[in-house]
């Protein structure tokens, strides 16, 4: 390592080019700050290039593939359709390359400068960089800590790079597993599940924990998967997970103590994500930490030092680029000051399955606990015209309302367009919107909108395309 000799002067500096590193140099940059941004891999960080958008390429592919079935039916003439994973893997790294290099030409027609390496803190004011044999120092007036987060698994398993696999992984794949055994509860293991099932394997869905939805949500979705043929296994912890004789073999402890093994041809864990703090330095700064190892940082994103501000997930709350983008910009925003905070009461949760599940705000039973008045409803997509042509029925709208104040307390969509419908259900809870507030604008016919507001007008039992509510005997 050769140590430079030359200090140079930063205005600001930013670690890590991920959603959430990128937005804030571009934003920063924008403001009139000059702006370094060091990456030690690619820009767009694991979002881009291994999480994100490969997974979603994989979920668009799976989705259109089922189609097929209803083209033809509508008159659409092909040969026998096929799921060939080697040209989706030269798609989906021509898109990574594509998108990749629009951020790159982002941050140079901003002026944001591009540092290759890896940083750590030598002081409140300074940072080194080291790129193979280089090594540079900067002098920084403040600075974003923005280097994410890391996958963390079990001890049992022995990862092998052909079938026992990492969620990132399992998209490399350029052949249909077998026998898939999918390990985990939260949004990453359904979407494997989905794709894969309708790809062609046989999937077993092991889950660990109870699934973080509303429990109407949770019903369908339990039917969906059966619907797919995917297996469930409720209630169960990961012991081991390794490969034998050309098998993967999982040993699971059920909530009863019973231990059962299951064999597949592949198996894949979707880990849990923690603080990419390591070898950054923090050690010699007078900086706060949380009891998970997050760096505290106020709505603004400023730390503990007041000139270094945090991002992403090395701060608390759910591991999601939408997160660490918005933090991103008020942390640029908040440099620059202006007057912005980040709340993130109502982050989208979102699952890009066959059928999509999108929510946002309270469930149900969270409503109940918290003391509301409770009033839900809940429309059948199947009762939606476009729904009926284009053949994606399965699903429903639900809303949840404080009957006292008509407020809307949460909404969850379960079926194709859910992605892009939450958006107003987003909306109209940052708004503290009422249902009336919901049913007066016009809304597109016929479009997949036109449930979420036959939603908002059954909380009063005036939907068109729903059952009439059963009126309570006079006492």
């Amino acid at each position: 390592m050769v140590v430079g000799e030359i200090t140079e002067e930063k205005d600001v500096v930013i670690i890590g080019g991920g959603p959430g590193g990128y937005h804030a140099a571009i934003r920063a940059a924008a403001l009139g700050k000059q702006v370094t941004l060091i990456e030690r891999e690619d820009l767009g960080g694991t979002c881009l290039n291994k999480g994100c958008i490969p997974s979603k390429v994989f979920t668009h592919f799976a989705q259109e593939f089922k189609k097929t079935k209803h083209l033809k039916e509508m008159g659409m003439e092909f040969g026998e359709v096929e799921a060939n994973l080697s040209s989706l893997q030269h798609y989906k790294n021509k898109k990574i390359t594509q998108l990749r290099m629009g951020v790159e030409s982002l941050c140079k027609a901003n002026k944001v400068e591009v540092v290759k390496g890896s940083a750590s803190f030598l002081s409140e004011s300074r940072i080194g960089v080291e790129n193979g044999h280089e090594f540079s120092l900067f002098n920084f007036k403040e600075a974003i800590v923005a280097t994410g987060g890391d996958f963390h698994y079990p001890d049992g398993v022995l990862f092998n790079s052909g079938c026992v696999l990492k969620e990132r992984e399992i998209f490399n794949l350029e052949e249909i597993p077998e026998e898939l055994i999918v390990y985990g509860a939260d949004y990453i293991s359904l979407e494997i599940s989905s794709v894969f099932s309708l790809l062609g394997s046989r999937v077993t869905l092991v889950l660990h924990d109870e699934l973080p939805f509303d429990s109407a949500i949770t019903k369908e979705l339990f039917r969906q998967l059966k619907k797919q043929k995917i297996n469930v296994i409720k209630n169960s912890q990961l012991r081991t997970a390794k490969e034998r004789d050309g098998h993967v073999i999982v040993e699971l402890e059920k909530d009863n103590g019973e231990t059962v093994s299951i064999e597949g041809s592949h198996f894949v864990i979707s880990g849990q994500v923690k603080p990419n703090l390591t070898d950054l330095g923090l050690d010699r700064l007078r900086i706060e930490v949380t009891e998970n190892g997050c760096i505290r940082a106020d709505r603004e994103g400023r730390t503990s030092i007041p000139h270094i501000w945090a991002i992403g997930d090395v701060t608390e709350g759910p591991s999601l680029a939408v997160k660490a983008i918005k933090q991103g910009k008020v942390a640029a925003e908040a440099m620059a000051g202006l007057k912005v905070e980040v709340d993130m009461q109502f982050v989208p949760t979102v699952v890009q399955m066959s059928s999509p599940i999108a929510c946002v705000g309270l469930t149900e039973e969270e409503a109940r606990e918290e003391g509301y008045s409770v009033t839900v409803s809940e429309n059948p997509v199947r009762g939606n015209g476009y729904a009926q042509l284009t053949d994606e029925k399965d699903g429903f709208v639900k809303v949840v309302s404080d009957s006292e104040t008509d407020v809307i307390l949460g909404v969850h969509i379960m079926g194709t367009g859910a992605v892009e419908l939450i958006t107003s259900g987003v909306l109209g809870l940052e708004m503290a919107a009422r249902d009336e507030d919901f049913r007066f604008p016009l809304y597109p016919h016929p479009s997949m909108n036109e449930s979420v507001l036959e939603a908002m007008e059954g909380l009063k039992g005036d939907a068109v395309h729903m059952p009439p509510r059963k009126k309570e005997l006079a006492r």
